[in-house]
């Protein structure tokens, strides 16, 4: 397993769950459309930003006619409709909800990677996979089994979500991750631009105060860190392992919204913790990366 890719798939669910906590409160005040706009359109100028910073601007230059394509079609199916559907689902459900639906998505990527990218689970990988799935619920003690308008259009996001992946793990082989997010951002920044313009909401962006902007602000920072570390981990692993990473970012969102609601971490909570972190080893052998690690650093046993 690769461990440089392990290790950015970590910090990408790390990065995602205290993203959709901060999130909530985020389109709480701001019409969730225009703010999911602002910001993604923020990131854009931010990777923009890291390309000359990095001096990889020679890479944009060799894309040829099809990588754009393929880089519109990222940007519609993953950067534009998901993104409305999930910062309008999110307005309409709680944070905790939010993050155990969006963390599903590993399950439906394990499904499409088996279908299209031929990628065949062992059986170890199989149990791994189960114990995320009651590891997640006992983590949240059922609370977010109730299903509500804004779960489906989180659930709906999440298969836009799926579906990109998947066609981008393809893209990523000649493609960096960087170029990716670029693409994905860029392009779903100017879709999104697009239907606040036909809906006759894109005024609005210049009516936000000083708190909506800079909510925008620091929820993009975390969107760029979201995006180098996925697309860059992404094109290091299988994507059902790179995805079953994101289940991590589930505790930490629900943790948070436990610890800021005043409420008593249980040992139920803990247990699932215990079963989510128990399937990470099982599907990605995380014993051998240790053993090996171990063993670089001369900490192996004599």
């Amino acid at each position: 397993m690769n461990k440089k890719g392990l290790h950015l798939v970590t910090a990408t669910a790390l990065i995602s769950g205290f993203s959709i906590f901060i999130n909530k409160f985020s389109v709480a005040t701001t019409n969730p459309y225009v703010f999911t706009t602002l910001k993604n359109t923020l990131v854009v100028l931010l990777l923009i930003s890291i390309v000359f910073i990095w001096r990889k601007w020679g890479d944009i230059k060799k894309l040829e006619k099809k990588d754009f394509l393929n880089l519109a079609l990222i940007g519609l199916i993953g950067g534009a409709i998901p993104f409305l559907l999930f910062f309008k689902g999110l307005s309409l459900t709680s944070a905790a909800s939010g993050s155990l639906i969006h963390k599903s998505m590993f399950l439906f990527i394990a499904l499409l990677a088996f279908i299209f990218l031929k990628e065949r689970p062992n059986k170890k990988m199989l149990i791994g996979l189960f114990a995320l799935i009651f590891g997640t619920l006992l983590l949240s003690s059922f609370n977010s089994l109730s299903f509500n308008l804004g779960d489906g259009m989180i659930l709906l996001a999440v298969l836009f979500w799926s579906a990109e992946n998947i066609f981008a793990k393809n893209v990523l082989k000649k493609l960096s991750g960087l170029t990716v997010a670029c693409g994905r951002l860029f392009f779903g920044s100017l879709i999104l631009l697009l239907f606040l313009a036909a809906s006759g909401q894109i005024a609005e962006i210049g009516h936000l105060n000083t708190a909506q902007i800079s909510w925008a602000l620091v929820t993009a920072i975390f969107l760029v860190g979201y995006v180098l570390t996925w697309y860059s981990g992404l094109k290091l692993l299988p994507a059902s392992v790179a995805s079953s990473f994101l289940t991590l970012g589930a505790p930490v969102t629900i943790l948070l919204s436990l610890i800021f609601q005043g409420k008593v971490i249980s040992l139920l909570n803990l247990f699932g913790l215990a079963l989510i972190l128990t399937g990470i080893i099982l599907i990605t052998d995380l014993y051998k990366f240790t053993r090996s690690s171990k063993e670089k650093y001369g900490l192996k046993r004599t």
